[in-house]
């Protein structure tokens, strides 16, 4: 891990106006920053070069960044720790921090909702609707479950439910969502980002690391009262240990 490596798309555009991530980011700077930016937004567009040659300038261990990443199997970024240099530390040596347990008081009827990614998605990019991590197909919007919970709710398998969010006397809301018995902690339930960033509240941020909270916010689940939707895999399957790291 750790190893930058230049990548190139093998399929050609499905529309000639399809625009790349990079375009799609350099458009709206470009229109939302205007001429109090100093950069040249749209030019980075044009040449992912000049995107690299700004990294190169900022971020420690990339200097010489478009020759080294044309180099066979890329490059190493800089990683201390893997090196066996702790000289940053106070002691010389590798530190540990032992944190509390935090204590979270659950209003009856909550739940706490973790976020994760699909087998085919890198970050926020989906690139297909199968996940065969966890034995789901053709769908995302779906709400991975603890059996006991589903039956307090008189929830079952492919039920479509609301989910509301609830943060500091704050509701949000996430709409139409598919239930999928799995192999979760009660009291605990999963789904898909970016669907469910939406519960995500912006104030609401770990301590120290200062991250987004997207592997803990709290929920309640109602059914919608829609048609039940038929799901591939079956309990058996997504009830087996696994993980929901990814």
């Amino acid at each position: 891990m750790g190893v930058v490596e230049m990548s190139r798309g093998r399929l050609n555009p499905a529309s000639p106006h399809l625009m790349s991530e990079p375009a799609i980011l350099c458009n709206i700077a470009a229109r939302t920053l205007g001429e109090r930016s100093k950069v040249d937004w749209l030019s980075l567009a044009d040449d992912y070069d000049r995107i690299r040659d700004l990294i190169a300038r900022v971020i420690p261990g990339c200097d010489h960044y478009n020759e080294k990443v044309r180099q066979k199997y890329g490059f190493y970024l800089p990683n201390k720790p893997r090196h066996g240099n702790f000289s940053n530390t106070h002691s010389g040596k590798a530190n540990f921090t032992v944190v509390d347990m935090p204590i979270h008081d659950l209003e009856p009827g909550q739940l706490v909702l973790t976020t994760v990614r699909s087998h085919d998605q890198f970050n926020s990019t989906i690139y297909a609707w199968n996940d065969v991590y966890r034995g789901v197909h053709n769908e995302r919007r779906v709400l991975f479950m603890n059996l006991d919970d589903m039956a307090a709710r008189d929830l079952a398998e492919g039920d479509i439910v609301d989910i509301t969010g609830h943060y500091k006397g704050q509701k949000r809301y996430a709409k139409r969502f598919v239930v999928v018995p799995y192999n979760v902690l009660k009291g605990n339930c999963a789904g898909y980002f970016p669907e469910l960033n939406v519960l995500l509240p912006i104030c609401s941020t770990a301590e120290k690391s200062n991250q987004p909270t997207g592997k803990y916010i709290v929920i309640t689940v109602e059914k919608a009262g829609e048609a039940r939707l038929p799901l591939k895999a079956s309990w058996k399957e997504r009830l087996s240990p696994a993980s929901l790291a990814p």
